[in-house]
């Protein structure tokens, strides 16, 4: 599992702030925002959206545990997955300011030699079924392939290499996550929403489009609301 470090050599250190308009709230219990120097009032509560989830069935007790190993082994990934989609952004940003080849390298090295030291041994800790799906939710939360991700910001060649070596776990950085053909994928998503909701996880976005109660009907017609 040591290739799997070299994925995060792509994801800066850097913080970026992120600037909002200031909300304010008087004696009264009214919200205001703030905007350009005029407060308008806000009247309506912003509520997000509730996904009504079907019921867990298992038909046998062998289903029900290979269900719960997935979860296990999602919930221990995913936090690396959600890490890569905000790194590669904040990446993405940083790159566009930086002029010379040799301040992005660079930077590059910089960032390396962070990531080495702090997320090498734990990425080394996952076990084989651990890294694919850590490759699937990558794709997932970035939209993007790790070997592409790789190949966009290192070389085709290191993309090619990494790749190889990860054959040789069983594990291909090509992979993506495609729960309209893949059920194990489906139950992935079913997975996170889950924890979405119940707060152990930190809800971030999908970059991959999909229906998935359609997926549901699809993949568990006799187990709906």
């Amino acid at each position: 599992m040591n290739c799997l470090k070299y994925i995060f050599l792509i994801f800066p250190v850097l913080l970026f702030a992120q600037e909002s308009d200031d909300i304010i709230e008087d004696s009264t219990a009214v919200e205001y925002l703030i905007i350009k120097g005029d407060s308008i009032p806000r009247l309506s509560i912003d509520l997000e959206q509730v996904r009504l989830l079907h019921k867990l069935r298992f038909d046998n007790k062998k289903e029900r545990i290979r269900y719960l190993i997935l979860r296990r082994k999602t919930m221990k990934v995913y936090p690396y997955a959600k890490m890569a989609a905000e790194r590669l952004d904040s990446m993405r940003k940083r790159l566009t300011t930086l002029k010379r080849n040799r301040e992005k390298k660079r930077y590059t090295r910089r960032i390396q030699k962070y990531i080495e030291g702090e997320f090498s041994e734990e990425l080394k800790k996952l076990t084989r079924t651990e890294g694919q799906i850590l490759i699937k939710l990558i794709h997932r939360q970035t939209g993007t392939t790790a070997f592409n991700l790789i190949k966009e910001l290192r070389s085709g060649w290191r993309a090619f290499w990494y790749n190889t070596t990860a054959s040789m776990f069983d594990i291909s950085l090509k992979r993506e996550f495609d729960p309209v053909n893949v059920k194990e994928d489906y139950l992935i998503e079913d997975i996170l929403l889950r924890n979405f909701q119940n707060g152990r996880l930190e809800r971030q976005k999908s970059a991959i489009e999909f229906d998935f109660f359609d997926l549901t009907d699809k993949w568990l017609p006799n187990k709906g609301p």
